[in-house]
């Protein structure tokens, strides 16, 4: 299962979460909730405590990450084109970063299921690698060939998905982030997520990591809560999302 979405990615120093939760809740929501074409609009928040990966604590994440979801590349671009998003982007936060990276996002199997579900699970687990690569085509067949499916034998996730970064026109507003590949695999809670990080599928999956072909980009791991503000499985409330207990 295979769809289009436009991340947009907000960083910055700790101290802007708020001035970044208020510009999200006052102009960017109402903005973006009223594209033409949006099909889904999904919002990430930082897990602020709670989650344990044995391997890696890459510190904070984003301040906020959206992913919003077009039927095709047409309407995403007409979408980001649209005044409305230029107004919302105008009254940005000083002092923090916003990248727009047009995304491929692919489904794969978990468990027991034959195809590919839906997103599912409001605890997500982000993985971005960074250019460069020796050979970045090399680098990104090996990790869709065999990291899909080990990530699929975690205990009680949810879902597993690729990102494959799409060239954007030189006249989108925001620079794109420098991904070659990124995942994210889903849970229902962060215990989940603790007991899948502690278990013999995790090490096998960061041994296939250590087996990747060569490159020297970031590799980021950010635990975050997500919520679905537009879509089949849309939340009633904006912001403030409930956070997962320590």
């Amino acid at each position: 299962m295979i769809d289009l979405v436009y991340e947009i990615c907000c960083t910055g120093h700790r101290g802007k979460h708020e001035a970044v939760q208020t510009w999200f809740e006052t102009h960017v929501a109402p903005a973006w909730m009223r594209l033409p074409g949006l099909s889904a609009l999904d919002l990430y928040e930082m897990a602020e405590s709670g989650a344990h990966d044995p391997f890696v604590n890459d510190g904070p994440g984003p301040l906020l990450q959206a992913m919003l979801q077009f039927p095709g590349i047409d309407a995403l671009l007409r979408a980001i084109a649209d005044r409305r998003f230029a107004e919302s982007l105008a009254r940005r936060v000083l002092d923090v970063a916003l990248t727009g990276t047009i995304l491929e996002r692919r489904f794969y199997p978990v468990a027991s299921e034959d195809v590919p579900g839906r997103l599912t699970g409001s605890f997500s687990y982000v993985v971005r690698y960074h250019r460069p690569a020796e050979d970045e085509a090399r680098f990104v067949a090996d990790y869709l060939a065999n990291h899909p499916s080990l990530l699929a034998k975690l205990p009680r996730i949810r879902s597993v998905i690729c990102y494959l970064p799409i060239a954007a026109p030189e006249h989108c507003m925001l620079p794109a982030a420098d991904y070659m590949i990124g995942n994210e695999v889903t849970f229902d809670t962060v215990d989940d997520f603790n007991a899948a990080m502690a278990s013999p599928a995790r090490e096998e999956a960061r041994r296939h990591y250590r087996s990747l072909p060569p490159f020297t980009g970031r590799n980021t791991h950010y635990p975050m809560l997500r919520r679905q503000l537009v879509g089949p499985a849309a939340s009633t409330s904006v912001m403030h999302m409930p956070r997962q207990p320590a």
